[in-house]
């Protein structure tokens, strides 16, 4: 048996395999180990033996073993192979029956223990339920029978508050001091607590004031909760006694914990960039706050790779790396307090990244992938929100293997619907996939990738079965060891269709079993309904996983399809075929929501209502869009559907108008536009306003007190109507009503009080949606009618015009100005919002209510408060201000000053905030009212301007305004002396405007000769009207003068068709338009006319020669690089008669080449020489006119032009070589072309080489070189050339040493002994011609001369052999000289006659033709007749 090791599994699961049946085929299930209490039904199973343990004998051969066709088939498959496997299987069942004896004996000790365990887990939950049983009938509510009571003790004292508690199950005991969680671990050392069968207890250790106080004790249950209180008072020795009436006992101190301080608004981030959220505390966190937890839409969020969590100090963030569409939702920071969680959130806007093509859609969103397979698996997705230019009309669907990194398309055509099979993967590979949505644009951005997935047979975990026996030993039995020797797989079972689309189908079916212990594969066949004709529908694909999606069938047309299972040893029968299929119908994009509604909620946000559409099923959410009043641009809120019906939309402008609409979303597509919602107007929703605060008394009669108080800190969006006040006697706790009718001004008198009570008040403030929280209670005032000197407090502390730096403080006179009038205030600051610190402002009074606080710090948070001062002295001070921190507001304006379009003075004003009910409040010196007939407001939206009807020094002073309804928007200007001055002129320039001058005069003359005269001023109106001057009278058009005057572009011109003497002078332009006016002078004379008329007289000339064909380029030289001179020009204008013809010095020209096509001429001189300098001519001509170029190559020109080539031929110079002779070393420098203009100097170590009798140099056209004669070892090192062309130098180097020397060296030696030897080799010089005919019976002397050292040796030869008769041959040889004489020749002298010549140098041999004639013939015309 094989035993193998696998991963340890959850306990359920191996007690769900000790105690289910594993599946074995559709029809035969077996049981492992059963216990005796299991119930009968499980009698007809059996242990699960592998089938490698039982003999042959014991598996065919039981005849009331269950039976399936699977062994049946086992059986017909062994009767075939009987014969081969008989030796095999006897050998083999012999062996197992040696097994089973061990085997058995552990299936009995397996039975006891299973048994065993089986009675005692019975007896457990037997046991347990009856636990649970008694636990019923016993529970009970918790209960105090004994409760807590009070205790008084003396400060030092030891006291123990008990109470006993009861209830089933057992309550949860929490104690409390002054309605305080009580925490023990603050002081243990004075605290102790104990639990002990229902008794509790409280021991407080040495009593103090602190102690005293009320406890509570709390215990809860399931059932419920009950209460016990009891009061602990502490004596002190100093008479007063702790936890009294008269003695307020502070609670347990407790640390301070943690809030939230400054947190993160709604945010927007554009898709694929970080973001991050931040929220600060405002002290630092406790031990236990700790632990900042994060949300997305209410799904906890932790550290990942993309999610960066940190905490910080005081400060906790969030960051996101690469934010997606799928990002978008409700964020959520949770922080622990003692009395629960407190959180913050805010939503977070993805917005749409730039668009991958002009017009492209967004992004789809969420691609999930789901049925993962083999070789299969499905994607859906969401669609995006914005569809681009055009509708989306589908989706491309790609996937990445991450083995191989590139991106590849899934589908050939665009899926229309948010669902796609992908089909045809790689098992065992990790994949990606993403998304693209298409219009006629193309295709847009991919979503975000999924995650990696790993395709994989997701039934594998289920064919393998792990049995534990005896000490810990576990054995795997899988499905294939159980089907024993079946090869050939059954059919598949069971194909239906599992997703149906309108364009395609997935079909599913289950594996066959048994599965034939090889890979499976499958076929997918179908055939119309009806028809029995199958084809194959997978092709030439091969199908892993019992899944399949189709493509091609054809809609209305119903198809059956049934599955073949394939391996390495066959394939099997057919399945059953599957009930008809068709393809599905298309599914409809959702109807669009309806009813939709905005409504107000802050000034840069509104809140959406809507209603879904009846047919709500298959919808995923909304997309919302909005579009401000007066434009055609719509905008997307959302880019992730939204689930909810309501939704509020941020980031509007405040006072702006917009419009809203909604479509539903489904993986059809998305709606179309719900209908537009009402316009809006971005405003805050109207509250009750908050509660006023700090009431003073102002004034005291006897039986009168006048109160003021502070405004509301918020309006609720309305103004405020009206206040109402209670009042109640100290240590009262009844509220009475003062007034009926609301007060209008923050000031009341309260009448009808008794002199000598003490009153306390508060302040209800109401504006349109009702009446706001109370104020807290004033402390108690004395009614005693006031005395004193000194004056009474100034009140109504208001702060205006907070700036970063600066402010201005305002307050009203105190009512009660004491024994004589108030003569001034005096000012004070602190710094901090809870600062008992005062700083006097100012050293002396001041008599004005307001006051401009400078220098202060950036960011900083201040109190201020004002004392008047009499000649008594000084009065007490007047409540504190509220705490205002010195910061600039974003969008904060200040008065701006200036004189509009009809010369009026005016201040301006424009605040970033207004409600319908909010009034500009202009003023002077802060308190004075503006003199309507001085000055005049308007408000126009959120502008108002104060204009002056005729400003003189009486309006000079400081102006302030202010929002009714928010103080916060204020400003003030100095309208000072300067200003007026400077104003005033401005004022005169508008009422008397003159026209602005965009360009003043200018002169261009055309490429005709044309002359235009012209200057440019701002656009004028239809009425404005012209007059030109010159030379002091006016002037109008004429023919050869025209006049142009275009008023919407404020354009005058004079045209001259031919510019003349008569024309120089002044011209002036005088233009009126209204009441605005103004004029130009040109001074047209002198040089600047002589300089114009020069220019339009060329210019018309040089458009008269362009008439017929003329030269685009003059005459012009250039270098090449092959070092030759090219001589160009180029015509145009040409046709085919036009000719070209080129001349030098008068003399036609023939090696010019003319490409007719181009226009292109040139000339070129490969060889520069005196003869070219010279003036060279070009003429074209034809019937409509002619044009000459010329080119003067003489002088500096021709000296220029040998520069350029002796810079060129430098240019061209190769690399220094070195040739061995026979007379030394030969140094040369090859150029395409040399000239002696391009001087050259040899250089040896960086000297100068002169000419001596050692060196020789020399050149032609292609080389420059120099030799070294009789070289030896001294001429070793560096040679330069350098070559000057008139104005660079040019080097080229040689290092000639080392092995390059050698080498040199050797050569030239070589080189001289063969010159030596070539020189002193015998040879023959003259005096043999070719061919030489001679008459018979003549003589013949042949003559040749010799040279040689040493003399050489002589030797004649005919036909190639040595004449050494004598008689007939008579042979001379000289020292120079040697002749033959042949005598009476006959016919058989004729033949090749030769001398051969040597010595120890060398030989040669020269060869001389005879040819004997007889006398009457004639000799060969060739040869030279002798004789």
């Amino acid at each position: 048996m094989e035993t193998r090791t696998v991963m340890k599994r959850e306990q359920e699961e191996q007690s769900s395999q000790m105690s289910h049946s594993m599946q074995l085929s559709s029809q035969i299930k077996k049981k492992t180990f059963t216990s005796s209490d299991e119930e009968a039904t499980y009698s007809d199973y059996y242990p699960i033996i592998p089938a490698d343990l039982m003999s042959v004998k014991e598996i065919l051969g039981t005849e009331n073993f269950p039976r399936h066709r699977t062994w049946e088939i086992l059986k017909e498959t062994l009767a075939a192979d009987e014969e081969y496997h008989r030796d095999k299987w006897t050998m083999f069942g012999n062996e197992v029956e040696k097994v089973e004896i061990d085997v058995i004996r552990n299936q009995h000790v397996l039975r006891k223990r299973v048994d065993k365990m089986a009675l005692r887990k019975q007896a457990e939950k037997k046991a347990s339920a009856h636990m649970k049983y008694l636990e019923l009938l016993s529970q009970k509510a918790p209960d105090f029978p004994i409760p807590l009571r009070a205790h008084t003790v003396w400060e030092g004292m030891t006291v123990k508050l008990s109470c006993t508690v009861q209830g089933c199950p057992p309550p949860k005991v929490t104690w409390h001091k002054d309605g305080i969680p009580l925490r023990l671990s603050d002081q243990p050392w004075n605290y102790s607590l104990q639990q002990k069968f229902g008794l509790n207890s409280l021991e407080i250790r040495r009593c103090s004031p602190d102690d005293a106080g009320e406890y509570k004790v709390v215990a809860k249950s399931p059932l419920g909760e009950a209460t016990t209180f009891a009061t602990l008072v502490v004596n002190s020795y100093q008479g007063a006694a702790a936890g009294s009436e008269c003695w307020q006992t502070p609670a347990l101190n407790l640390e301070q914990e943690a809030q939230f301080g400054t947190s993160f608004p709604p945010t927007w981030v554009k898709e694929g960039d970080s973001l991050t959220l931040q929220c600060t505390f405002t002290s630092a966190l406790l031990p236990f706050q700790q632990d900042v937890s994060w949300f997305r839409d209410g799904i906890q969020l932790h550290q990942s790779s993309n999610v960066d969590i940190k905490m910080v100090d005081n400060k906790a963030s969030i960051t996101l790396r690469a934010a997606h569409k799928e990002h978008e939702g409700v964020y959520t920071a949770k922080l622990k307090t003692w009395d629960g969680i407190q959180e913050h959130s805010a939503f977070v806007y993805v917005k749409d990244a730039s668009a991958a093509v002009l017009g492209g859609p967004a992004s789809p969103l969420s691609v999930q992938v789901s049925d993962v397979n083999r070789d299969y698996v499905f994607l859906t997705w969401q669609p995006p929100s914005a569809d681009g230019a055009s509708p989306v009309e589908g989706y491309y669907v790609e996937r990445c293997d991450l083995g191989q990194g590139k991106w590849v398309r899934c589908n050939v055509h665009t899926q229309k619907m948010c669902h796609y099979p992908v089909f045809g993967l790689k098992e065992g590979t990790l994949y990606q996939f993403r998304v693209c949505a298409v219009n006629k644009a193309g295709a847009g951005r991919p979503s975000k990738a999924t995650e990696p997935i790993l395709t994989a047979d997701p039934l594998e975990h289920t064919r393998t079965t792990v049995v534990k026996v005896d000490r810990g030993r576990t054995i795997t039995i899988t499905k294939d060891e159980l089907e024993g020797q079946v090869k050939a797989p059954f059919p598949p079972t069971n194909v239906h269709a599992c997703e149906v689309s309108d364009t395609y189908v997935v079909l599913s079916w289950a594996e066959p079993e048994p599965r034939g212990r090889e890979t499976l594969n499958f076929y997918v066949e179908r055939s119309l309904e009806g028809k029995n004709s199958w084809e194959l529908a997978s092709l030439d694909m091969v199908v892993n996983s019992p899944r399949f999606p189709v493509f091609d069938l054809v809609k209305g047309k119903q198809y059956c399809f049934r599955v073949r299972s394939i391996n390495k040893y066959g394939i099997s029968d057919p399945s059953e075929p599957s009930a008809p299929i068709s393809l599905g119908k298309p599914q409809a994009v959702p109807a669009p929501p309806h009813s939709l509604m905005a409504i107000r909620d802050t000034d840069t946000s509104v809140l959406l209502q809507w209603q879904e559409p009846k047919d709500k099923d298959d919808i995923l959410g909304y997309y919302l869009y909005y579009n401000e009043i007066g434009k055609q641009d719509w905008k997307t809120v959302n880019n992730k559907p939204f689930t909810k019906t309501r939704f509020i939309v941020h980031g509007l402008k405040t006072g702006r108008e917009y419009v809203f609409r909604v479509k539903s979303v489904s993986r059809a597509g998305n709606s179309s536009y719900s209908e537009e919602s009402c316009p809006i107007l971005v405003r805050s929703a109207i509250y009750v306003p908050s509660a006023p605060s700090a009431i003073a008394l102002l004034l005291c009669t006897g039986s009168e007190m006048v109160l003021g108080w502070r405004a509301p800190a918020f309006s609720g969006g309305d103004p405020v109507r009206g206040y109402y006040l209670d009042q109640r006697e100290k240590d009262m706790n009844t509220w009475r009503e003062v007034n009926i009718q609301p007060v209008k001004e923050r000031q009341f008198r309260v009448g009808n009080l008794s002199n000598g009570h003490f009153y306390q008040f508060r302040v209800f403030a109401a504006n349109i949606a009702g009446v706001g929280k109370p104020s807290e209670a004033s402390e108690a005032f004395l009614c005693e009618k006031w005395t004193m000197p000194e004056p009474g407090c100034p009140y109504d502390l208001g702060l205006r015009e907070v700036r970063n730096n600066s402010l201005v403080l305002l307050w009203a006179a105190p009512l009660y100005e004491g024994r004589s009038p108030v003569t001034g205030y005096l000012l004070e600051i602190s710094q901090g919002d809870q600062s008992d610190s005062w700083t006097a402002l100012n050293d002396k009074p001041i008599s004005d209510t307001h006051y401009k606080v400078s220098g202060l710090q950036a960011g900083q948070t201040y109190c201020f408060r004002v004392s008047a001062v009499n000649e008594a002295g000084v009065g007490c001070p007047s409540l504190p201000s509220e705490p205002v921190t010195a910061q600039t507001k974003p969008g904060t304006k200040n008065i701006e000053i200036g004189v509009d379009n009809d010369g009026f003075i005016f201040l301006g004003y424009e605040a970033d905030q207004m409600s319908d009910e909010s009034k500009f409040l202009w003023s002077k010196n802060y308190t004075e009212a503006i003199d309507a007939r001085r000055a005049g407001t308007e408000t126009k939206k959120n502008k108002s301007v104060l204009t002056f009807t005729d400003p003189s020094e009486e309006d000079l002073g400081l102006y302030t305004v202010e929002m009714s309804d928010n103080s916060n928007l204020s400003s003030s200007y100095d309208f000072t002396a300067e200003d007026l001055e400077r104003l005033k002129e401005l004022s005169w320039q508008v009422r008397n405007p003159l026209i602005a001058l965009k360009s003043g005069w200018q002169v261009d003359v055309s490429e005709k000769g044309d002359v235009r005269l012209w200057l440019q001023t701002e656009s004028l109106s239809n009425t404005a009207e012209l007059r030109l001057i010159f030379n002091d009278r006016e002037i109008s058009s004429t023919p050869r003068r025209k006049i142009n005057f275009d008023k919407a572009k404020g354009l005058v011109e004079i045209l001259f068709d031919q510019l003349s003497q008569e024309d120089e002078g002044s011209y002036t332009a005088q233009l009126r338009d209204g009441r605005a006016k103004n004029q130009f002078t040109l001074v047209f004379v002198d040089k600047k006319f002589r300089e114009t008329l020069a220019l339009a007289d060329a210019k018309r000339h040089d458009h008269q020669r362009k008439s017929g064909p003329y030269f685009q380029e003059f005459l012009s030289w250039s270098v090449n690089e092959d070092c030759e001179v090219v001589i160009k020009c180029k015509v145009t204008n040409i046709n085919k008669d036009t000719s070209l013809k080129w001349f030098k010095e008068g003399t036609e020209v023939t090696q010019a080449v003319y490409d007719q096509s181009s226009g292109v001429s040139t000339l070129t001189i490969s060889q520069v020489t005196k003869k070219e300098a010279g003036s060279y001519r070009a003429a074209v001509s034809d019937k409509r006119g002619e044009d000459v170029s010329t080119l003067e190559l003489l002088d500096n020109e021709y000296d220029k032009l040998l520069q350029q080539l002796s810079k060129q031929c430098a240019l061209s110079a190769g690399p220094l070589s070195i040739q061995s002779t026979a007379e030394g070393f030969k140094l040369y420098c090859s150029f395409k072309y040399y000239i002696s203009y391009l001087k050259t100097s040899w250089y040896f170590k960086e000297k100068r080489i002169d000419q001596e009798a050692r060196t020789k140099t020399g050149s032609n056209m292609q080389n420059v070189w120099i030799e070294i004669l009789n070289p030896t070892e001294n001429d070793k090192g560096k040679y330069t050339l350098e070559m000057f062309d008139g104005e660079e130098t040019h080097k080229r180097y040689l290092d000639l040493s080392g092995q390059v020397f050698a080498d040199a060296l050797l050569e030239y030696q070589r080189l001289k002994q063969a010159a030596i030897a070539e020189k002193n080799r015998a040879k023959v010089t003259k005096g043999l011609p070719d061919v030489v005919a001679i008459m018979e019976g003549k003589s013949l002397c042949l003559t040749c001369f010799i040279e040689g050292e040493p003399a050489p040796e002589i030797f004649w030869l005919h036909n190639d052999r040595e004449i050494v008769n004598e008689n007939q041959f008579t042979i001379t040889k000289e020292p120079k000289r040697s002749s033959i004489t042949v005598n009476n020749v006959n016919m058989a002298d004729s033949g090749k006659y030769s001398i051969f010549v040597r010595n120890q140098y060398g030989s040669e041999t020269a060869d001389v033709t005879v040819s004997v004639y007889k006398h009457g013939e004639k000799p060969p015309a060739n040869a030279v007749e002798m004789g």
